[in-house]
This record gives C-alpha cells, sequence and structure tokens, in this order.
C-alpha cells in the first residue's frame, strides 16, 4: 500500500466554543515504528506541528495580511505567498520581541534591512 507505512493513528479534539462542544477526529500516518513512537510521542508530534504551523499562519495573515490580500489570479497567490515565507524567515533574523516590532525596527532603520537581504552599504 505505502512503503515505510508503519502505524496509523486516530486523534480525538473536543473543545468548547462559545458554549457548544465541538468533537473533531482526524487521521494520520507515520513512518515511525511503535517502538519508535508510542502514542504519547505521536500526539506531541502532532501537536507540534500545529503549533508551528498556526504561529506561521498568524504571522502571515495577521502582521502580513495574508487573508485580506485579493489577488487570485495565475500564480501571483503562490509568488506572494513565498515571498511572506521569506519575509517571516528574514525577520526571524531580527532582535526584536516580536515580527511587528522587527518591521518597525527595519522601517526605521532601512540600512539593517538592506543587511539583512545582502545588499551592501553605499558610501
Amino acid at each position: 500500500m505505502w512503503k515505510g507505512l508503519k502505524q496509523g493513528f486516530k486523534v480525538t479534539r473536543e473543545r468548547m466554543v462559545k458554549g457548544a462542544r465541538t468533537v473533531e477526529v482526524v487521521h494520520g500516518i507515520t513512518s515511525l515504528s511503535a517502538e519508535r513512537a508510542d502514542a504519547a510521542t505521536l500526539l506531541g508530534l502532532v501537536r507540534d506541528h500545529w503549533r508551528i504551523e498556526n504561529q506561521l499562519h498568524y504571522v502571515r495573515d495577521v502582521t502580513l495580511g495574508e487573508d485580506a490580500c485579493r489577488v487570485r489570479k495565475g500564480t501571483a497567490p503562490q509568488v506572494l505567498a513565498a515571498l511572506r515565507n521569506a519575509v517571516v524567515h528574514l525577520l526571524s533574523g531580527v532582535r526584536a520581541k516580536n515580527h511587528p516590532e522587527a518591521i518597525e525596527q527595519l522601517q526605521i532603520h532601512p540600512d539593517q534591512a538592506q543587511a539583512l537581504i545582502g545588499i551592501p552599504q553605499c558610501e
């Protein structure tokens, strides 16, 4: 069936949304054997994945305004997504408390922004 498949798993997520209980069941597969990854380890891996995914989505959507972007045709949406990912990566190299602060810092000090992307300083 799937080469390297070692385990399948099911995760049931329950939460309260505005007083209403919601239940979501998701299934996953992994190449990790049961000896290498028990249920607790798999759950940790799934949670880590979504923590990272949610953080990236938050930065791309809230800080960089991805969902508000109305570009929808051709390859432009993929190009803009790639550029946003590059910006997120570059911002991680700025000493700041958070991404909005890093953006503000680079706006105030364009020489730092130029150095970040490898543009030499003009004398």
